[in-house]
């Protein structure tokens, strides 16, 4: 029996699978967030009305399917926060699944069981999702290593939506090896990839003025080794001192697409939410669509502006623009706001991102990123590799 102290998985919902004994992930371990299809378990979002009211799949997801053909086994759906709308990593209806690395703190959301599966060693790898940064933040924040893919690269048949402009599957891990492994066996070959020996690393100005005033010093060391397999460093701003402009535009497709994808749904259960996800849903179902064309032509024009900067350049800064808050202390807004203006690039762009446990401040973990150009997927996680090898 799975130790679940953790509060990680969906009660009920450990249970080991072994479809296969060979193939590249042979002998990892696998959690899988409760946003995704496993044949013959009810799929329940985080919310027990969504769960009562879909009927239960009857084929796995393909992004599963694909990892279970690969060789890894299954050991349990992971706690998410209610369809996956918030970074929080609290739910109400399942509790707060633990956080690893700083057992006060909260765990970040929504992918919060997976990171505290992750974490805990329960599994080798835990699979997410990450729409406006629910995998890169909560790895952040539990001292794992986490990578976004490139919008549109890994399947999402069999998987709940929330705003399809921007979801994609991705994956967290403790150690490097596993989650290495698991990239080599998803992703496919880049179709976008330049030179590594030509490109710089950016440290954009406008970005790191957002962050906690004490990361750059405990960064700085390892930035500037990471800089040595560079073509030279640049500090040029990524937009014009508009990344807050940038969130909220975000913001405002990301919650038009959600109210699109579930407000019938909402409207004729009547779902009882928890605190936070009740008023964002009720705030999504306000924005009429001309407020989301408006929002949509500034996303547009700000992930060209993203895609511009990353043809000579792979983006280096924190994952999150602050340590994990204590259990039962909030985030400030202004926290809030600067943490979605960097996770939010990402996003808006498609780029794929890893963040990486490097360092610690104050006894918390802090999530460092690369962030390259869409499809540069299998460069990015190479570079990652090249990082662990010279920080070893």
């Amino acid at each position: 029996m799975i130790d679940d102290k953790w509060n990680a998985f969906v009660p009920g919902e450990k249970f080991l699978i072994q479809e296969q004994a060979n193939g590249s992930l042979a002998g990892l371990t696998m959690s899988v967030k409760d946003l995704f299809d496993i044949a013959g378990h009810p799929t329940g979002a985080g919310n027990p009305d969504w769960r009562s009211s879909h009927a239960v799949p009857l084929q796995h997801a393909d992004l599963v399917q694909t990892l279970f053909n690969a060789g890894a086994g299954f050991v349990g759906k992971t706690i998410t926060e209610e369809l996956a709308y918030s970074l929080v990593g609290e739910n109400a209806h399942y509790g707060t699944p633990m956080n690893p690395h700083n057992p006060d703190c909260i765990p970040g959301g929504s992918s919060s069981g997976a990171a505290a599966a992750a974490g805990a060693g329960l599994c080798d790898f835990s699979i997410g999702t990450d729409t406006a940064g629910s995998i890169r933040l909560p790895a952040s924040f539990c001292g794992l290593w986490g990578f976004r893919p490139s919008h549109g690269v890994l399947p999402i048949k069999g998987l709940v939506p929330l705003s399809p402009s921007f979801d994609t599957p991705g994956w967290m891990s403790k150690s490097f090896d596993p989650f290495f492994r698991v990239g080599s066996a998803l992703l496919p070959p880049d179709q976008n990839a330049s030179e590594l020996a030509h490109l710089k690393l950016a440290f954009p100005e406008d970005i790191w003025r957002l962050v906690h005033p004490g990361f750059d010093a405990v960064l700085k060391p390892i930035t500037d080794r990471i800089a040595s397999l560079f073509n030279g460093v640049v500090n040029d701003k990524l937009s014009q001192a508009q990344l807050i402009e940038w969130q909220e535009a975000f913001r405002f497709v990301q919650g038009h697409e959600a109210w699109s994808v579930h407000g019938a749904w909402i409207r004729s259960q009547n779902p009882h939410f928890g605190p936070g996800i009740k008023e964002r849903f009720e705030w999504a179902s306000t924005i009429d669509d001309e407020q989301a064309k408006a929002a949509r032509i500034d996303t547009l024009k700000n992930a060209n502006r993203v895609s511009a900067y990353l043809e000579g350049a792979v983006i280096c800064m924190p994952t999150v623009s602050y340590l994990a808050p204590q259990k039962g202390h909030a985030s400030s807004a202004e926290d809030r706001t600067n943490a979605m203006s960097l996770l939010c690039i990402a996003s808006l762009a498609g780029s794929p991102q890893i963040t990486m446990p490097l360092a610690v401040l104050d006894g918390k973990a802090v999530g460092l990123s690369l962030l390259s150009r869409r499809f540069s997927d299998r460069q990015l996680l190479s570079l990652a590799q090249k990082i662990q090898s010279l920080l070893s």
